[in-house]
Order: structure tokens, then C-alpha cells, then sequence
């Protein structure tokens, strides 16, 4: 069983709230559910995609959740808020719009690709990274196939699953490029679509297409946002014994 930090793990929770968006209102009941079926506290805050911009936005958290709700009030504070996360090796989940703009920080800021942008965000740019999927996924349920071996997998304990949507936008083109910088494509829908990245390396860092904060009625925690829970749990539990190090 998880060794539970003295403290609460503080998560960032980095998104528009609202109550039009399913998954945010899902959220008081996930994480009540985590802290009393699996005994994962974490204390939530709230940070608008514009107050993300500030540079220690997300500092000194123990995780890091983007959330779906997209377009975001301000595109530069949600890519903010994931470079931080992935740089500092902080614990970070990426839902839907969260998965979208995690492809996007990778490609302007590890591969070079500075002018890729999202169609949401930007629909006459030259060269789109996100772009309209062919078929929307919202309202959707879908199969994933999970690579063997990944973090996905050992998250989720199969290497298939069926998952909800809630989306019409997904990447398309420079797969190639931010695979060769390191990112993996884990998870693919059966048409052989990216649904799940994630970067070796991190602690923690994993990106889905689809919501997993839909699954269910939010009594019963995704294996995937417990995943994050006991990655912040675990941070925290670190900084705890780090500090207390440090004061002998």
C-alpha cells in the first residue's frame, strides 16, 4: 500500500472551471472517492488557464491536471502549466484538451516546431498540429489498444480498454518528430490514431484523448486518475522526507 504524506498532496487542477463541463463537475466526487476508497488525499486547487501564465503558477505542487474544457481563456498559461510539470518532474495528466496541448508544448518547446498551432485555438494557421478529427468523438465510446510495456498499461492492466469522448480534435501531422524527441504514442484507437502519450523518463506523465473522469458516475476513480493520485501522493511523501532531511 502507498506510504500517505504527513500532508495532503496539493494538486493544480488547470483549466476554466465550469459547470457545462462534465468532468469538471465530476471532480468533487472523484476525489472524494479517492480519499475514502483508496485512502489518496489531495487537496485541489483550482488555477484559470489565464492565472496559469504566471511563472510558479504550478510550482510546489505534487501534481499537475490539465482539464478538458477547451478553448482555453489562454492557450500560453495552459502550455505553461505542462512545460512546467514535464521540465520539473512533476506528476502531470493531460484529459482531452489536456492531451492536446501536452502534443503541443512538446512540439513548439522539445522539437523545434515553433509554429505549429491548434485549430481550436488558431484555424488559419499554416501549419496545425491539432486539427478537426474526421469523425467528432463527443459523446463517444471508443477501443484503445495499449502497448505492452508502457505506463499506460501498468496504469490501466490491460492492453485493451473501451473508453468515453468528449471531442472533436486530435493530432495529425509531426507524429514522427515527436516520437524521435522522445515522446511515445502508448495507447491507439483501431483505425491506429494516437489516444494516449506519455514520456519515459518523468515520473509521471501521461496524456488521453478521451476523459476518464466520465467513467462511471465518478464513485469508482478511473485506474488512470488514481494513477495521478498516487503520483502526487508519492511526491508529496518525497518533499516530506526531503525536508525533514534537511532539518537534521
Amino acid at each position: 500500500m502507498t506510504n500517505l504524506a504527513a500532508r495532503p498532496a496539493r494538486i493544480a487542477l488547470v483549466g476554466d472551471r465550469s459547470t457545462n463541463v462534465v468532468s469538471h463537475t465530476r471532480l468533487p466526487l472523484i476525489l472524494d472517492s479517492l480519499a475514502e476508497r483508496d485512502r489518496l488525499l489531495l487537496d485541489a486547487y483550482w488555477i484559470p488557464s489565464e492565472d496559469a501564465e504566471a511563472e510558479d503558477a504550478v510550482r510546489g505542487f505534487d501534481a499537475v491536471w490539465v482539464l478538458p474544457g477547451s478553448p482555453y481563456r489562454s492557450e500560453a498559461g495552459v502550455l505553461s502549466a505542462i512545460r512546467t510539470a514535464r521540465v520539473e518532474g512533476i506528476p502531470f495528466l493531460g484529459t482531452c484538451g489536456g492531451f492536446q496541448h501536452a502534443l503541443l508544448e512538446y512540439a513548439r518547446d522539445v522539437c523545434g516546431l515553433t509554429h505549429v498551432a491548434h485549430a481550436e485555438n488558431d484555424p488559419a494557421a499554416e501549419d496545425l498540429l491539432i486539427e478537426p478529427l474526421a469523425c467528432s468523438l463527443a459523446g463517444h465510446e471508443a477501443g484503445v489498444t495499449i502497448e505492452p510495456g508502457s505506463l499506460a498499461e501498468s496504469v490501466i492492466g490491460a492492453e485493451h480498454t473501451v473508453e468515453r469522448y468528449f471531442c472533436s480534435y486530435g493530432p495529425t501531422r509531426h507524429l514522427d518528430t515527436l516520437r524521435e524527441h522522445g515522446l511515445r504514442f502508448s495507447g491507439h484507437d483501431e483505425d491506429g490514431h494516437v489516444r494516449i502519450v506519455e514520456l519515459p523518463g518523468h515520473p509521471f506523465f501521461l496524456a488521453t484523448l478521451f476523459q476518464p473522469e466520465l467513467s462511471g458516475d465518478g464513485s469508482r476513480p478511473h485506474p488512470v486518475v488514481r494513477a495521478l493520485a498516487r503520483a502526487a501522493v508519492e511526491h508529496a511523501s518525497r518533499d516530506e522526507r526531503r525536508m525533514a532531511e534537511a532539518a537534521v
